[in-house]
This record gives C-alpha cells, sequence and structure tokens, in this order.
C-alpha cells in the first residue's frame, strides 16, 4: 500500500512538472506572437531596397529631430550629416551597414555646426569617422561655434575629422570646393554630385543654418536639392548665385521651419517630390503649434508645385519621449523605370491624408 502511494506521489509531481512546462511554453508562445504582432504594427522591418540611385532620409531612433541622409549612387556611398544625438549613432550604421559592405563612405557631407546634424561625427572613439574609412570630408567653411577642444561638441568634431584626414581622408570645406574649382564630382554610372556656391561660405552668418553646405545631385535629367538649414536670407543668395534647375526631389530645408523653403526658392526649382526629416507636432523649440515642424507656412510655399510630401516621425508626446514613425526611414529611388517613393513604415500617405495634418494644419486653396 505505501509503495502504491509513493508511486501516485511520484506520478503527481511528475504531471505536475509536465503541466507547468507546457503552461510556461504556451506562455511564451503567445508572449513571442504578442510581441511579433507589436513589431508588426509598430516597427515595420527594414527592406533592403534596389535602384541605381537610392535617397535614404534615416529615423534617428528618438524624439529629437535631426538630419541624416545615405545616398547610394551605384557602389558610391555618400553620408549628408549624423544627428540628432551621439545616440543615433547605432541606429544610423545599424541602417546604412545593410548598404555599405565594405566600410567605406567615400564621401561624408558635414553641412553645419548644430549638434541635430553632426553630433555623429562628435563622439570620441566611436563617432562616424571612427567607424567608417571616409574618402573625403566636405564641411562647413565658416561656424560661430567656439573650439574649445574635447570641452564642447563642435571641439570634437573638429578633433574627430582632423584624425580622419590625418589616417587619409580628402578634405574640403565647400568654400574651397568653389575656389578650387573642384565643386562636381562624377560619382560612376551618369550620376554627379555639384556643391552650390553660397554667399555664407565667405560671409558672416548671424544664424548658423545659413552656413550650411548645399548639394545638388543629378542622374540624366533628375535633380536633387538639399539645402541644410539654410534660411530665408540663405536661400535668396543660393537662388542668385547658381543656375538652379527645376527639382524631382527635394529636401526640404530646416525640416520644414518657416523660414526655409521660401517662395523664391520654391518658384525656382518647382519641386515634384518633398522630404521632411523631423518630428511632426514636436515642441522640442517651440510650443506654437503652427511654427511647430513642419509648420504651416512651409506647407502653404510648398503646396503650390506639389502634394507629394512626406514626412519621418511624429511626436506623440515630446515630454514622455513618445513618439512613432509615420513614412518611416523613407528612400527615393530612381533607376531605368522611373523615380519612385518607398516608405519603411509600410504607410506611403502623403503629409496631407494624415490625420495629424488634418487636426494641425490646412490644405492651402491654391494647393495641388
Amino acid at each position: 500500500m505505501a509503495r502504491k502511494k509513493k508511486f501516485s506521489k511520484a506520478l503527481t509531481v511528475f504531471l505536475a512538472v509536465i503541466c507547468l512546462a507546457v503552461g510556461c511554453l504556451v506562455g511564451y508562445v503567445g508572449v513571442a506572437m504578442y510581441e511579433a504582432q507589436h513589431y508588426q504594427s509598430d516597427e515595420a522591418p527594414q527592406t533592403l531596397v534596389e535602384g541605381e540611385l537610392q535617397i535614404h532620409f534615416l529615423e534617428l531612433g528618438n524624439k529629437y529631430t535631426g538630419d541624416c541622409t545615405y545616398i547610394k549612387a551605384g557602389e558610391t556611398d555618400i553620408l549628408i550629416d549624423a544627428g540628432s544625438k551621439t545616440s543615433s549613432i547605432p541606429t544610423i550604421t545599424e541602417y546604412i551597414n545593410e548598404y555599405v559592405t565594405d566600410g567605406k563612405l567615400e564621401y561624408v557631407i558635414v553641412t553645419h555646426a548644430h549638434q541635430d546634424h553632426y553630433a555623429g561625427f562628435t563622439q570620441t572613439n566611436g563617432s562616424i569617422f571612427d567607424l567608417y574609412e571616409v574618402g573625403t570630408i566636405i564641411d562647413f567653411a565658416k561656424s560661430n561655434q567656439e573650439d574649445k577642444g574635447s570641452n564642447n561638441m563642435y571641439g570634437r568634431y573638429l578633433d574627430e575629422r582632423d584624425a580622419e584626414v590625418a589616417a587619409g581622408a580628402v578634405h574640403y570645406t565647400a568654400a574651397e570646393c568653389i575656389q578650387q574649382n573642384k565643386s562636381v564630382f562624377e560619382l560612376g554610372g551618369g550620376i554627379s554630385m555639384t556643391i552650390l556656391d553660397s554667399y555664407f561660405y565667405y560671409n558672416k552668418a548671424e544664424s548658423e543654418n545659413d552656413y550650411s553646405v548645399c548639394t545638388l545631385f543629378t542622374y540624366g535629367e533628375y535633380h536633387y536639392l538639399f539645402t541644410g538649414d539654410l534660411e530665408e536670407e540663405g536661400e535668396s543668395y543660393l537662388v542668385d548665385m547658381n543656375q538652379l534647375p527645376k527639382v524631382d526631389l527635394y529636401k526640404a530645408g530646416h525640416h520644414g521651419s518657416k523660414t526655409s523653403s521660401t517662395a523664391k526658392l520654391m518658384a525656382t526649382v518647382e519641386p515634384k517630390i518633398v522630404c521632411v526629416c523631423c518630428c511632426a507636432g514636436s515642441s522640442e523649440y517651440t510650443d506654437n503649434n503652427s511654427n511647430q515642424f513642419p509648420t504651416q507656412a512651409f506647407v502653404n510655399r510648398v503646396a503650390p508645385y506639389t502634394d507629394q510630401i512626406y514626412v519621418t516621425t511624429r511626436s506623440v508626446n515630446y515630454d514622455e519621449g513618445v513618439f512613432e514613425s509615420m513614412n518611416g526611414n523613407i528612400t527615393v529611388v530612381t533607376d531605368a523605370s522611373g523615380i519612385r517613393v518607398i516608405c519603411g513604415s509600410g504607410d506611403t500617405r502623403v503629409l496631407k491624408e494624415w490625420e495629424w495634418f488634418k487636426e494641425n494644419r490646412t490644405w492651402p486653396v491654391n494647393g495641388k
């Protein structure tokens, strides 16, 4: 009788262990399925895109507005800016390493000395310059920042840049590109990159933004314009000092601020596609809703030419650090079939179709 009880007790323990294991397995599978569903709904997996010219506008992994554009022109890899914080470096490198397979960036362009554009180049022992071999660096000719060595971001940028030059990179300021007649760079496959001329490469500006390096990419009959954070006065000089074409792509100046994408510039380039790198509706710089990126003034000036406006990110609650993708990482691809936009979030709605826009902005009557 004792033997039977002992056997029954052992059987009970065995069955309990089995039930516990099955329960854990079911729970694990349930959690995994929930996490997979959550991932798919909130963060669409990256999709490796193909095309002879790819222009990628990156989300930067935090609530802050910043710029980072990766361009793949055939076999040539180009990085324009690396904001918004040094903490964005892993987000940037994880993305571009899907495309940069040899550890080399043929060109790095640093538009101006504002953290949301150049933070990724400033981290001691771990900057973009440390992580990649860079062929040519092109950066701003002037700054109102003071070099305090390792004690400030500007000083760390200069140290990191100069170390990359010592390791073999070629360096030009935008002004030197113009003055030395080295403003046009042939990238292969019929793609070229032109450093545009600008008044504030040579003269003092009140705003750091007006020192921005401006570039024009050309591929056959297609044109793609980048103006950094250039503001109204800088844009006026840009139009006057260059023969700007109508452009197929315009990266919205200064994240879609009210001080950029002026009527004069828009009337000159008549953009067809506009990409805005920002957290829409973020209170990072102002509590005034109409002046939060992308601003109503920006919308009013761009709308007569196109409604093809795409935005990377939306701020949900700035104070709590909550944000989400709108179009996500935006890629503009050009190949033999033409030009197309691929949105990393999987949502290709243009700006005016989003609920955020309908609640916070209006589409002008003269808009397309």
